[in-house]
């Protein structure tokens, strides 16, 4: 049970420390969503987002409205899309692109998995798509990119 000197301690910190929560993250597994084409598969991607993430913000700011905490970033974290885009790694930033649509749709800040997992080995399409994240991120607003050489 809180009891008012909790609660007045975390009313002090949201003045005084500027406590917050920094971020909330769904994640999401896009594994389903390997298509036969770049065009399938962003389609696929953008659907399941918008479906599973579709209540992301409101759902922050009613706990942020509940519990009188700012919650200052909404988050979308995805499976690498160096795995999706294996086929056609070459068009992976088109799936970039769908990416970021679907992160602005949301209203999240960012969107994060526009990644390559490559700590035990680089695969020829790894280094295709990793060759792609510079133009992705210079052409997106919200994603993320990262690239995971070691575990």
């Amino acid at each position: 049970m809180i009891n008012i000197h909790e609660v007045i301690e975390t009313n002090n910190m949201i003045e005084h420390d500027n406590l917050d929560v920094r971020t909330i993250t769904i994640g999401i597994s896009l594994l389903d969503c390997a298509g036969s084409t770049v065009a399938e598969t962003c389609e696929k991607i953008t659907e399941k987002i918008l479906r599973i993430a579709g209540n992301l913000v409101k759902t922050g700011e009613d706990i942020s409205k509940e519990y009188g905490i700012p919650i200052v970033n909404k988050r979308v974290s995805v499976t690498p899309v160096s795995i999706i885009t294996a086929a056609f790694p070459e068009k992976a930033p088109l799936v970039g692109q769908a990416l970021d649509h679907a992160a602005e749709t949301l209203g999240i800040d960012f969107l994060g998995g526009y990644s390559a997992l490559v700590h035990k080995a680089t695969a020829d399409y790894e280094r295709v798509f990793i060759r792609t994240i510079p133009e992705v991120l210079a052409s997106t607003k919200r994603l993320c990119a990262s690239v995971n050489v070691g575990s």
